[in-house]
């Protein structure tokens, strides 16, 4: 059966008034573009593919059925949405770059590795800082997500080496001439509260997202992807990957390093991101079935939110805006989006059974929280066929009800931003599912 979304079924009380002032705020935006929709009277009707529909239009009703299935529904994503990634060269290698045992106040062991992307001392490499708390029996879980900053970015410490890459420029967050200062230490810690997080027992691993792509539109020969091409390709195909199957390659590529340290439990990662690195960790959720649990914070079109509702930021916005973000084979659908042969629900339930948390903020309307909601409902069937309980709520909660079942939800009050509030809900869906393994 395919499913259909009435506008009348999906009406908002919740949305502020205020927040269609927000059309003329959102990052994409252009004058070139039609004002962005914040109206559910102007939704409209739509369509979804049913995940338990097969290509040639047979019901899927167990479990072997669906893993023939989910085949299918991740060659699309592949070949139509985020592009294919290439296996990475089995030389990968590793190098700790730096150490300090007695890291946040003496809570953890602070490390940071040199991950070698293509097995090459003197090829591009990957950054990552690693928190390991001291207190805690070990193995331990982690959780594991792309900065937008830099490592050094994530706390003040000045033992911390700077990002030398490109970044987008930012005075107030020490960016000069597109490169990181000293004054660019701590500025996103807000955002990573790692003490709190390290006290609950967890590891935390991140790396700068630039390492793997610049975050512009000319940044592809910068990126790893060139590193990867055939012999006589100069650019990826259309159904290649572009920036967010980059980074999110990445982070497979920090599971690797996990998994060889035995200090931390590889069974139990959970990778997150925030906003369009929600999306890269979505798509590495997806792709990667080593990862145990996946965290989801505003990520949106193109993330978590379903691209056929004509609410917030659309697929031709952010195709747009972010040309080097998705597979060339994605703009086609710019103006044709019943046409795309899959949705963002679709994308959940390729990290089925495993526990997923999708989470929104009642101001960031750019990101279409009702649409996340949606896309984690229509995504629980197919968790239900896996013998998992799905998503434990028939209509979207009022702000601050998190929903803490295999499929989880919440959406705070407040903007576009990664909080304290955010993160207790993290640490909370992990100590429910990371435990049990």
């Amino acid at each position: 059966m395919r499913l259909t979304r009435s506008v009348n079924s999906l009406r908002a009380a919740w949305l502020p008034a205020a927040s269609v002032l927000l059309a003329l705020f959102c990052t994409g935006n252009s004058q070139n573009s039609a004002p962005a929709n914040y109206d559910e009277a102007k939704v409209g009707d739509y369509t979804l593919p049913d995940p338990l529909i097969t290509n040639d239009g047979r019901p899927v009703k167990n479990p072997r059925q669906w893993r023939q299935r989910r085949e299918e529904i991740l060659r699309l994503f592949e070949t139509q949405v985020y592009g294919r990634t290439p296996r990475p060269v089995s030389s990968i290698d590793f190098a700790e770059a730096g150490r300090d045992e007695k890291a946040l106040g003496g809570l953890a062991t602070r490390r940071e590795i040199s991950i070698f992307l293509t097995g090459k001392k003197t090829g591009p490499q990957m950054r990552l800082l690693l928190y390991v708390p001291n207190s805690k029996m070990q193995p331990a879980p982690v959780f594991l997500g792309l900065n937008f900053n830099g490592n050094h970015g994530v706390d003040s410490d000045p033992g911390i080496a700077l990002a030398q890459g490109w970044m987008r420029e930012a005075k107030e967050s020490g960016v000069v001439n597109n490169r990181a200062t000293e004054a660019s230490r701590g500025v996103e810690s807000r955002r990573w509260p790692l003490e709190t997080i390290v006290g609950r027992g967890y590891a935390v691993a991140t790396a700068y997202y630039g390492d793997l792509f610049p975050d512009h539109s000319k940044g592809l020969p910068d990126s790893i992807i060139p590193h990867y091409y055939r012999p006589g390709q100069n650019s990826p195909a259309a159904d290649e990957w572009n920036a967010i199957g980059a980074w999110a390659w990445g982070l497979s590529r920090a599971l690797d390093y996990i998994e060889q340290n035995t200090e931390l439990d590889a069974r139990r990662v959970a990778v997150w991101g925030h906003s369009r690195l929600g999306k890269a960790a979505l798509w590495a959720g997806a792709q990667d079935e080593r990862f145990a649990l996946v965290i989801s914070n505003e990520s949106g079109e193109g993330g978590a939110a379903l691209a056929r509702r004509n609410f917030g930021e659309t697929v031709e916005r952010i195709n747009t805006s972010f040309p080097h973000w998705f597979s060339l084979n994605f703009k086609q659908y710019n103006t044709n989006i019943s046409a795309l042969p899959v949705d963002q629900h679709m994308l959940i339930t390729l990290i089925a059974p495993r526990p997923v948390y999708i989470a929104s903020a009642a101001e960031d309307l750019w990101a279409d929280p009702r649409g996340e909601f949606l896309a984690a409902r229509a995504a629980a069937p197919v968790y239900r066929l896996l013998g998992a309980d799905g998503l434990g709520a028939g209509e979207m909660p009022s702000p601050h009800q998190p929903i803490i079942t295999t499929i989880g939800y919440h959406i705070r009050e407040g903007k576009h931003d990664v909080t304290d509030y955010d993160w207790e809900q993290f640490m909370n869906f992990a100590d429910q599912h990371l435990r049990r393994r």
